[in-house]
Parts: structure tokens; C-alpha cells; sequence
């Protein structure tokens, strides 16, 4: 016997009305490079009727792609909404991939039309003869003073919108689990991948993020994701306000440290999101500026150094929380909160908590699986690979008649990360599988020792890459950014990370650079660090570090 419910689809259409219904009247805040835009989510759901009847006008097919390169802004907001509701496919670009990825990505895709910022079309018009399937670039005029190619492709964005009526047909879509977005990995190793989102996964994700434990999203938050709208949908978060009926503030192309921060004072923004690299970058401002609204901080896309996040803690009284994910798993896995079980921890410990990755959050799994196959327990001490499975995780990638080597028979995601997790569930990432350092037969950590590196206050940054050994078969090698002024000496790093690690985890090598590369996404570069090692050590695989202009030293 089944169920007497009403099969209502969980579809972006529902948040589409919940938000211009429900919460018309709360706002969406957009930074500009001369000041800040502001409209009502009403005004931004017009908008949005307007947009899914401009897309008809122009003959975007239902379930045709819709490509975007677009910093974190209202337009941005009104696509999110008006692509997927009107049967169309949003496909998120990151301009900061090699051109080689992007016109990969956009070929694989077969977009049919893109929206692009202004300030971006330097770099997106140059790649647009190697797009073959798109028919149009629609212009948003972010205030940037970038030239318009005299092109008839080239249409503007707000001159469609006034000559458009409302959409013609109702925004709905009949099937959650029709296609409603798409994000590619970010290609470190091969091509990029695509990850297709339905509604249901989407709407079941955001959803995921108002619950207490995760994120606790709620109506009277201000919400600032930092995190780029190109990548893995903002997190979420835009989403996520929509159904909670927060206010939306975005900082569009005003993303230097101080734009970033001086928003976050003035807008009392409460909650928000980014890599670490971003919390690194306005960790010294924050004494400059009011940032009592701050309840919740949260850093993914790699580990929490405790000394950064004691830094925010010290300076705001708000810890960095730590969360996980992938482009495959909508993001958001795992995020840290503190359970009864630590209600005996003091400060130090609660804040260790919070900066680990934590426990699954609701409807979905993870489970650790060793080299042999077998599940590995639930110790805390006992590693494995991480695999994740539930309804916002990917089953495949695009082009994937079938699962590929990507998940497990049963039909896991095989993250590639390493990791232990504790009888309650919390996760702690040992590393990712490819950066590992194997020293003489056992396993070393980059992820700890970067931490335990960046424990330091003379310390800005660090990474660590493992170096072929004729002895030990890999040693760590150390990538570090000394804090200005600070006169830090290999040996100085060295001493310091004498109580913290084992003594056989201590790098020999240690590399001064003025900073450490950064992937698309914003997270350490390591496979440009290698490239530099062996470029300085003329040794190893043929790789071009002729972008490498960071001045290094090495001791």
C-alpha cells in the first residue's frame, strides 16, 4: 500500500513563488565597483517573469543549456531562477579555468546562449569562435568600462528585459527530477567534468542548509556568500535565503579584502561563506571594522587552521566552521556543530571541533572504505577513502551512459579524499589521496602539516607537496609565505613544528615564496607547486612553469 499524499514536485518554481510571496519585501543587495544596487526579492521575482520570457523570445529550446559567466549579483540571482523554472538548464562558467577548459566545457555543454558580466567580456569574447553551438551573448553591465564588440551575438541584458512581457506560460516544472543546473569539477587532473543537478536536489539542498545543525539559515539572517555563484551553485546559499526569506547580499565584482569586509560591516551581514584563502586575506582588517552581526563563518574547500580561525575568534568572537563537499555533492556533505558529547571540551577544544569537517548532515551517508575494500570503523584513528551517497550526491557525470570509475558498484561517490571518522560520526579529512606523502613506507599528512605550519604567527600561508627521495621513496616539501617583516628562517620553521608533528614528518626542504598558487576555486595549487619543484630541480615530468613568477627561495 502506498501513500495518500499529493504528488507535488520539489521544484525551483515552488521557492520561486514561496520567496515573491512570502518575503517580497526583504531585500537583495548587490556590490558594485562604484557603490552598491538594491532591490526587493518582489522587484527581483518581476524581473525573473521577465527573463523567462525573454529566453522564449530568443528560441532557447526547453532543456537547452544556458551558460553564465557572472560574478556573485542580482542578475545572476534573476538567471538562477529564471533558467531553471522555465525548463531550461542553468550552466554556471568559472572564467578563471585555462581557456582550453572553458572552451572545452562550453563545446561538452553545447550552450545555446550565455549571459556574461561586462567587466568579464575581456576574457570570454576572445574564446567565443571556439563556441559553435551558441547563438547569443547577452552583455550585463556591471559598471565596467570593457569595450562592445560590434557583433549582432552581442544583445544587452536590461534592453531585453524592458522590450520583454512577463513569461507567457507558467514557470513550472512538471518532474523534479528534470535537469536544473550544471557545474564542472574544476579539472585538476584530465577534463573537467559535468555534475547535473535536478530540482529535487537542489530544492532538498537548500532545504538541508536551513536546519539547525547544518547551516540554522533562517528569515532574519542577512546572507553574504563570498563564495563565486560559478561555482557548486554559491553553495547553495542563494537558494537557501530564498526559502528562508533572508536578505541576499552579494558583492559582485568588489571582491578585494577591504570591498569584502567593509560590506559585511555595513550591511550587518550575519552569515557567510568562502574558501580559506578569502578569511586569510581579511584576517588583518579585522580590527578595523564592526563585525558584531557575525553569528556563523564558514570555510570549505579545505581545512580550517585553528590559528586562523582563533584569530577571528579573538577579533569577532565568531570561530571559522568548518564544512565539506564537492562539486558532486551539491555541496554541502558535512559541517561541524558542537553535540553534547562536547559539552566538557573548553575553548580550545570547541573551537577544533567546529574547524573539522563534521558529521554527515541529514539525508546523506559517508563511509570510509581501506585500501583492501573492507569498510574501515568508526575509531577516529583508522583512515580510508571517503565515499558519500544520497539524493543531492551525483549518481554520474555528464556524458556517463553508466557510472564511471568515479563511484563504486553500489553506488558511492568515491571522494578521493582521505580520512578517519569518530563513533559519532565526525569527520576529520587526512588528505586528499594524490597528496598524501609516503616517507618511508608510512603516510604523512600535507593537510596536518600545513596546518601545524600555519600555526605560526610569522606564517601567512603553506603548503606541502611530497619530493621523490632515493632513501625515504617521498619526502614534504614545504611551500611558505612569511608574514611581512616577519625575517622567518627554514630552520625557525622547523623548530616550530618540533612539539606539533613527529620529528619524521619535518620537511628537510623549505621554500620561501612570496605566495602559493591558487586553483580556480581558490584552494593551493599543488600541481603547480610540483611543476615549480621540478622545474627548480630539474627533474621529474615535463611540465610548463613558465606561469610561475612568484619569486622563491629555497633553504
Amino acid at each position: 500500500m502506498q501513500g495518500l499524499m499529493q504528488e507535488r514536485p520539489l521544484s525551483l518554481p515552488l521557492v520561486l513563488r514561496r520567496v515573491e510571496r512570502h518575503f517580497g519585501h526583504k531585500r537583495v543587495v548587490t556590490g558594485r565597483a562604484d557603490g552598491e544596487t538594491e532591490a526587493t526579492w518582489a522587484e527581483v521575482c518581476g524581473r525573473v517573469r521577465r527573463l523567462a520570457g525573454v529566453l522564449d523570445e530568443l528560441g532557447v529550446p526547453d532543456g537547452a543549456r544556458v551558460g553564465t559567466f557572472g560574478w556573485n549579483s542580482q542578475r545572476h540571482v534573476e538567471l538562477y531562477l529564471a533558467v531553471p523554472c522555465s525548463g531550461r538548464i542553468l550552466h554556471t562558467l568559472n572564467h578563471r579555468l585555462f581557456r582550453d577548459q572553458i572552451t572545452y566545457i562550453v563545446s561538452e555543454a553545447a550552450d545555446d546562449v550565455i549571459f556574461v558580466d561586462r567587466s568579464l567580456l575581456p576574457v570570454v569574447w576572445p574564446l567565443v569562435g571556439g563556441f559553435p553551438s551558441v547563438r547569443h551573448v547577452i552583455v550585463m553591465d556591471d559598471g565596467a568600462d570593457a569595450s562592445l564588440p560590434g557583433d549582432p551575438r552581442l544583445l544587452d541584458y536590461e534592453t531585453l528585459l524592458a522590450a520583454a512581457g512577463g513569461s507567457v506560460r507558467e514557470l513550472a516544472v512538471p518532474d523534479e527530477d528534470t535537469a536544473a543546473a550544471l557545474c564542472y569539477t574544476s579539472g585538476t587532473t584530465g577534463n573537467p567534468k559535468g555534475v547535473l543537478y535536478s530540482h529535487r536536489s537542489i530544492v532538498l539542498h537548500a532545504l538541508l542548509l536551513l536546519m539547525v545543525d547544518t547551516f540554522g539559515i533562517r528569515e532574519r539572517d542577512v546572507i553574504m556568500p563570498v563564495v563565486p555563484m560559478f561555482h557548486v551553485n554559491a553553495w547553495g546559499l542563494p537558494y537557501a535565503a530564498m526559502l528562508a526569506g533572508s536578505d541576499l547580499v552579494l558583492p559582485g565584482p568588489a571582491m578585494a579584502p577591504g570591498q569584502l569586509v567593509a560590506q559585511m560591516e555595513r550591511q550587518r551581514v550575519t552569515f557567510t561563506g568562502a574558501v580559506a584563502t578569502v578569511w586569510r586575506g581579511i584576517r588583518p582588517l579585522l580590527s578595523g571594522h564592526d563585525l558584531s552581526a557575525m553569528r556563523m563563518i564558514v570555510c570549505g574547500g579545505g581545512a580550517v587552521d585553528d590559528a586562523l580561525s582563533r584569530a577571528y575568534q579573538d577579533a569577532i568572537g565568531v570561530p571559522i566552521t568548518n564544512a565539506w563537499g564537492m562539486t558532486e555533492t551539491s555541496p554541502v556533505v558535512t559541517t561541524s556543530y558542537l553535540a553534547t558529547v562536547h559539552d566538557g571540551l573548553d575553548a580550545v577544544g570547541r573551537r577544533l571541533v567546529i574547524g573539522s569537517p563534521g558529521p554527515a548532515v541529514p539525508l546523506t551517508e559517508v563511509r570510509l572504505v581501506s585500501d583492501d575494500g573492507a569498510q574501515a570503523p568508526w575509531d577516529g584513528t583508522s583512515p580510508g577513502e571517503l565515499q558519500a551517497a544520497g539524493p543531492t550526491i551525483a549518481a554520474r557525470y555528464l556524458g556517463e551512459s553508466t557510472p564511471g570509475t568515479g563511484f563504486t558498484s553500489d553506488g558511492w561517490l568515491k571522494t578521493g579524499d582521505v580520512a578517519t571518522i569518530d563513533p559519532h560520526g565526525y569527520v576529520r579529512i587526512v588528505d586528499r589521496t594524490k597528496d598524501l606523502v609516503k616517507s618511508g613506507g608510512e603516510w604523512i599528512s600535507s593537510v596536518e602539516l600545513e596546518n601545524a605550519i600555519m600555526a605560526d604567527p610569522r606564517v601567512a600561508e603553506a603548503a606541502v607537496i611530497g619530493a621523490g627521495d632515493p632513501r625515504w621513496g617521498e619526502r614534504p616539501v614545504a611551500y611558505v609565505v612569511p608574514r611581512s617583516g616577519a625575517g622567518l628562517t627554514a630552520e625557525q620553521v622547523r623548530e616550530h613544528l618540533v612539539p606539533l608533528v613527529a620529528r619524521w614528518w619535518i620537511p628537510d626542504q623549505v621554500v620561501f615564496v612570496e605566495e602559493i598558487p591558487k586553483t580556480a576555486t581558490g584552494k593551493f595549487s599543488k600541481r603547480e607547486l610540483r611543476s615549480w619543484y621540478w622545474r627548480d630541480a630539474g627533474t621529474g615530468p615535463e611540465h610548463d612553469a613558465g606561469s610561475a613568477s612568484t619569486a622563491a627561495t629555497k633553504e
